[in-house]
């Protein structure tokens, strides 16, 4: 039976190669001239969603009266919420979407976690005042949250604009570990209304313009004497020694020092507000003259 060869297609577009469908599925591909694609990083999104679970489980566990396990699901977070905006930067994955991903899971972690663990732990018995203070504490990390956000390009990077939400929470968290502590083993009721001010002091220092210290312009890649390395070694194993009754002091001389940096500026005659502006400089042009 004689063969016939088949005809070819002229003018078509030309047929897409075998297992191209399954791309879409994989690594985007992008031309090096084309637009970027509007992807999400899997690896930096992992460490967010990893604080967030913790957050929402601090908040689980407060409801089940396991106040242990809700303040270290907490301190978790905070450790996960460090490693993802590195890991972002390391691995050249930042976005708009993770930066926004990265608040709204700070503010689970670090802002409505915290105020229900210590008003299920201690404010509940105040009332009205209890509900108010864990209000504070919030409504505080949201505004908080949404002034870092918009005045991220003009502050010092050198410092905080008032205390960060992770210094919060572990400022709340971090009491009840320490009074909770068997060596220690304080009622709630006993420090209800110090609880009560813990809170609102956070809530209200964290809207504030008191600068505290980010430790930013910490150069890592630069080398240091071997007493630096030996001194970190010796604060780590301090606080493996005995974390509820470190943690908290930490936190309270954090938590403190800004205020401290505050009175010194203001004796010196300094600016205070660490978003720069052009009054200093309109000041020189009128003494010059």
């Amino acid at each position: 039976m004689p063969t016939f060869p088949r005809r070819k297609k002229t003018g078509g577009a030309p047929r897409a190669p075998r297992f191209s469908r399954l791309k879409r599925f994989g690594r985007r591909v992008e031309d090096k001239g084309g637009p970027r694609g509007r992807g999400i990083y899997l690896l930096p999104n992992a460490f967010t969603t990893a604080a967030l679970f913790c957050g929402f489980y601090a908040i689980v566990m407060a409801m089940n009266q396991r106040f242990e396990h809700a303040c270290w699901a907490v301190f978790i977070a905070m450790i996960l919420d460090a490693l993802d905006g590195r890991v972002a930067r390391l691995t050249n994955t930042q976005s708009e979407f993770g930066a926004q991903y990265d608040s709204l899971s700070d503010m689970v972690s670090f802002g409505a976690a915290p105020a229900l663990v210590i008003y299920e732990w201690s404010l509940r018995g105040l009332g009205k005042w209890g509900w108010i203070a864990a209000f504070v504490y919030c409504a505080g990390a949201a505004l908080r949250l949404a002034r870092f956000n918009t005045n991220i390009e003009v502050v010092d990077k050198r410092f905080f604009q008032g205390l960060p939400s992770p210094a919060a929470a572990g400022l709340v968290v971090g009491f009840i570990m320490f009074m909770t502590d068997p060596d220690i083993n304080i009622s709630a009721r006993q420090v209800d209304w110090v609880s009560w001010f813990l809170a609102v002091f956070a809530g209200l220092t964290m809207v504030s313009n008191v600068p505290f210290y980010s430790f930013k312009d910490v150069n890592f890649r630069k080398s240091v004497p071997f007493i630096v390395v030996f001194l970190i070694a010796l604060a780590f194993a301090l606080v493996a020694i005995d974390p509820p009754k470190v943690l908290w002091p930490i936190f309270v001389v954090y938590g403190l020092s800004g205020y401290v940096v505050f009175v010194i500026q203001r004796a010196k005659g300094k600016r205070v507000s660490i978003i720069p502006t052009d009054e200093p400089i309109e000041n020189d042009k009128v003494e010059r003259r």
